[in-house]
């Protein structure tokens, strides 16, 4: 038996979903990349090579692992870029957008030279811009919210675009269904279709939850080839990040004592919320766990579950049990991979949780186990 915390990821659901974002490229004439904010547990990578093997990356190590793992076509965007970190997404990116004008104006000289130098190897160069339709009900999630960072307004464009500005990017887009991207689409061209005759590509961001029981994926389909009619100068391209691996893993804790204050019962795990489940507490949302049962009036087996850090805020509430949680009693947090083990820290020196594979076939497989040592050398 694997000892606890550790998470698992599943070959035969990750495939399932690979097979399903790879039927939609192909039947949209999309390019469908993967977003490494959302999964970067590189070792599960061939797999993913055998569907999709372009990326989107919002730093130089994101780049890198693709490069290193994936493979070469790798789309960036940051908010900013500098001077020392520019010249390497250039030599390592097939696409690179800005996020304004002032950052477009201050880098695209040297994308320009580095062009004539490799005409074999050219980048292309896009703006992000802010569609200004919201259908995130979480701010923290919401590029659109007002006063957003994120993208530029169309009054900030001339009518001819730049020499060099060859695509659109935008993301409004979180978990989100294609009736969503519907209406952000909408609201794109209304504030923006005016420049879409003078691009080469258009980067719709990501949120796209393909993978979700339920999701529309006949009306994303038309909704592309639609898009494609209208305007068939445009490459279209997509990068989401959960969908790559929606509910392809799981969390494993044991429950190591109860405690119980003001009629409230609380079984502290083995794991934590704030350190190893983040988007918990950030979102925040509640998990399923496989082993609870549906809420009745008549169930007395009410348990939060808490952390085993020293945050105050280190829990999240409440499931119902068929019978009384004790000691020893193994739970399973379900969907724990996309923007699980990307966000994981080491607050408190918390034991980070073990990452195993259960291929289709087979035992599983160890593909991680931590130390103190990669704590300890994370502080060095």
């Amino acid at each position: 038996m694997i000892q606890t915390p550790y998470y698992i990821v599943y070959e035969e659901k990750l495939r399932k979903n690979l097979s399903l974002i790879k039927q939609v490229s192909e039947r949209a004439d999309v390019k469908i990349i993967m977003a490494f904010k959302a999964n970067a547990l590189w070792k599960t990578f061939p797999i993913i090579a055998e569907y999709i093997n372009s990326s989107t990356a919002s730093s130089i190590n994101e780049m890198k692992l693709s490069l290193d793992c994936l493979g070469n076509d790798v789309h960036a965007y940051c908010p900013v870029y500098t001077d020392s970190s520019f010249p390497e997404f250039l030599k390592g990116c097939s696409h690179i957008t800005f996020n304004s004008l002032s950052q477009f104006n201050r880098f695209f000289p040297q994308v320009k030279q580095y062009n004539n130098l490799h005409p074999e190897k050219k980048v292309s160069c896009g703006i992000r811009v802010n569609p200004h339709c919201s259908v995130i009900d979480t701010d923290i999630y919401n590029p659109c919210v007002p006063g957003s960072r994120f993208g530029i307004n169309a009054d900030m464009l001339p009518e001819v675009l730049p020499e060099g500005l060859e695509g659109f990017h935008f993301h409004a887009l979180c978990e989100s269904t294609s009736y969503d991207l519907e209406k952000v689409l909408q609201a794109f061209k209304s504030e923006f279709g005016s420049w879409l005759p003078q691009l080469k590509w258009l980067n719709m961001g990501g949120g796209h939850l393909m993978t979700k029981k339920g999701y529309d994926i006949e009306h994303l389909i038309h909704l592309l080839n639609r898009l494609h009619d209208e305007y068939p100068n445009l490459n279209l391209i997509m990068e989401p990040g959960s969908a790559f691996t929606w509910q392809t893993g799981d969390l494993i804790t044991e429950v190591l004592d109860i405690v119980e204050d003001s009629g409230i019962k609380t079984a502290i795990i083995d794991a934590s919320f704030a350190c190893h489940m983040p988007d918990c507490l950030e979102m925040p949302y509640k998990p399923s766990i496989a082993e609870a049962i549906d809420y009745n009036d008549s169930c007395k087996n009410k348990y939060r579950l808490g952390g085993n850090s020293c945050l105050s805020g280190d829990f999240v509430g409440d499931w119902n049990f068929k019978e009384p949680l004790k000691p020893g009693d193994r739970l399973t947090l379900l969907d724990m991979n996309h923007y699980t083990t990307v966000k994981t820290n080491m607050f408190n020196g918390i034991q980070h949780p073990s990452i195993w594979l259960q291929p289709s076939h087979g035992t599983p497989t160890l593909l991680r186990e931590y130390s103190y040592e990669d704590y300890k050398y994370r502080m060095d």
